[in-house]
């Protein structure tokens, strides 16, 4: 059933942990009942999830006001006017709501305010953007917002950290050398992988230990083992487990709730907040200066309520402040925005293009220097993507055409690296509307489309084409199925990343080997 339910919401171009949520909740109403395995499963799910985020992050991100800033002014902003319109609603005696006080109805402004981690970076995940400017902000806005739910756990808890808290993270950081140097002598296969379970099981089990939050162990571990040469092949090694444990974490969720009549009205009427809860993110980023369209992409991602809320609602069970219900009602409003917020995530760049002219309205001035669109400037071949294909790519055309190739990528640590080692390089976007409305097309005559989703790369040919471009246009994708999608759409040449390595692998031995060989037919 939860492959079968998977596969339907994929199949109606939604990700399948809709399908895993909604099999949660059907094997609830056929009397299953949650199990330890199960639970473990959760648990080490989003343990890898938090790790593999850190292996990604780069710390320096954290400091930035758009980040600190937004969580923070977000948080606050959502327990006042969520609080307030929860006091209001129990004035009307709805079920539930009856004898509601503001501290109570605060406590649920505050459950409300955090959005998932798990459904943000699997999204992203899936649409190659967590290392867009999108996804490193709404990243690091839910870390934030992790450090403060640990706050509220240690405060409402009454659990201080341990004194030897301190010392540990000391430890951690002080034996990284050594932490790299195993990585480096595991190699590539399944020691990786049994090594990326250690530090990652290791950090959350330390944490723990001094009376912190496990999941942020496992993060500040991935952190500390991050911008390495095989940090990211350590991350791409953990990708199965990952997801194979975080389907334990969807069914969790459903097998969890108390559902009735009652509990899902009551959700529902959640659910018809979460519009004000986006509004409020998109205004604080673009007070912070950010484009409308990271704005509104960032806001996307983050369209949803928490896990974290079930563990805020589990307190205020505990302390007598909320009813048992409570806990489906949160437990249901989370699934439902999963649910409502996917199909948007997933078609978020068509969506904003259809809405840009009336969103660019409400965007500040001036904007932070990583927000402002770059011309292409004399560049004649532009090479979007420059991950191990694209650099090649890159090189090789240079080669041959030389400083008219230029490469761009959407990544701000990718384009330092490159920029170090002398290539043309800057940042963009390919599904942006406005990089494409400002690219000089009468001097760009061939653009190669390089990025991690072969939907990404039909995206952008189709922005391509409604800006007018008329020169040549390939693209790659790693399945075949796709590689005719992309011809069928009108691409000049749709190449098979795994096919190409093959036969440049061949025409390299031809030349280097082969060409002096006399074989015997």
């Amino acid at each position: 059933m939860v492959f079968a339910l998977g596969l339907v919401a994929k199949q109606m171009g939604l990700p399948p942990l809709v399908g895993f949520l909604i099999s949660g909740f059907v094997m609830k109403a056929m009397g299953m009942e949650m199990f330890d395995g199960l639970h473990t499963l959760a648990d080490l799910g989003i343990t890898l999830l938090l790790f593999t985020i850190g292996l990604k992050l780069d710390l320096r991100s954290l400091i930035k006001p758009v980040i600190w800033g937004v969580s923070s002014l977000h948080v606050l902003m959502v327990v006042v006017v969520f609080g307030t319109l929860i006091s209001i609603i129990s004035t009307f005696g709805l079920p539930l709501f009856l004898d509601m006080d503001y501290t109570t109805a605060a406590l649920l402004g505050f459950a409300l305010s955090f959005s998932s981690t798990v459904f943000a970076v699997k999204v992203l995940e899936e649409k190659g953007e967590l290392k867009a400017t999108h996804g490193r902000i709404a990243i690091g806005i839910l870390i934030m917002q992790d450090v403060i739910a640990v706050i509220f756990l240690t405060i409402s808890s009454g659990m201080v950290p341990s004194p030897w808290a301190i010392a540990v993270l000391t430890a951690l950081i002080i034996l990284r050398p050594l932490f790299l140097r195993i990585i480096k002598h595991v190699g590539h296969g399944e020691l990786l992988v049994i090594a990326g379970l250690i530090f990652a099981m290791g950090g959350a089990t330390l944490f723990e230990m001094v009376h912190m939050k496990a999941d942020l162990g496992a993060l500040a571990m991935g952190m500390i083992l991050a911008r390495t040469a095989r940090s990211s092949e350590m991350a791409t090694a953990l990708l199965a487990f990952k997801d194979l444990f975080l389907i334990g974490f969807f069914l969790s969720i459903g097998l969890n709730a108390t559902i009735s009549m009652q509990v899902a009205w009551v959700a529902l009427l959640l659910v018809l907040l979460m519009p004000l809860k986006v509004l409020m993110m998109y205004g604080l980023l673009g007070m912070f200066r950010l484009r409308s369209r990271t704005s509104f992409l960032t806001s996307l991602s983050l369209a949803n309520y928490s896990e974290f809320g079930l563990i805020v609602g589990a307190i205020g069970f505990s302390n007598g402040w909320l009813s048992s219900e409570w806990l489906g009602v949160l437990a249901l409003a989370m699934s439902f925005t999963f649910i409502i917020a996917s199909p948007f995530n997933v078609t978020s760049h068509r969506l904003f293009a259809r809405i840009d002219k009336f969103m660019s309205r409400f965007q500040r001035a001036e904007r932070l220097t990583s927000e402002r669109v770059i011309s292409t400037g004399d560049a004649e071949i532009l090479v979007f993507g420059m991950g191990r294909v694209g650099t090649a790519a890159y090189e090789t055309l240079h080669k041959l055409y030389g400083d008219i190739v230029l490469g761009v990528d959407n990544d701000a640590i990718i384009i330092e690296k490159h920029l170090q080692q002398g290539r043309k390089v800057i940042q963009g976007d390919a599904t942006d509307v406005e990089f494409w409305e400002l690219l000089d097309s009468d001097k760009v005559r061939v653009i190669l489309l390089d990025m991690p989703k072969a939907e990404e790369n039909l995206y952008a040919f189709q922005l391509l084409q409604a800006s007018g471009y008329k020169g040549k246009v390939a693209a790659t994708a790693k399945y075949d199925d796709q590689v005719e999608m992309l011809k069928e759409a009108g691409l000049d040449a749709a190449y098979s990343i795994y096919g190409e390595a093959g036969s440049g692998f061949a025409n390299h031995v031809y030349d280097q080997l082969c060409r002096d060989v006399v074989f015997s037919k």
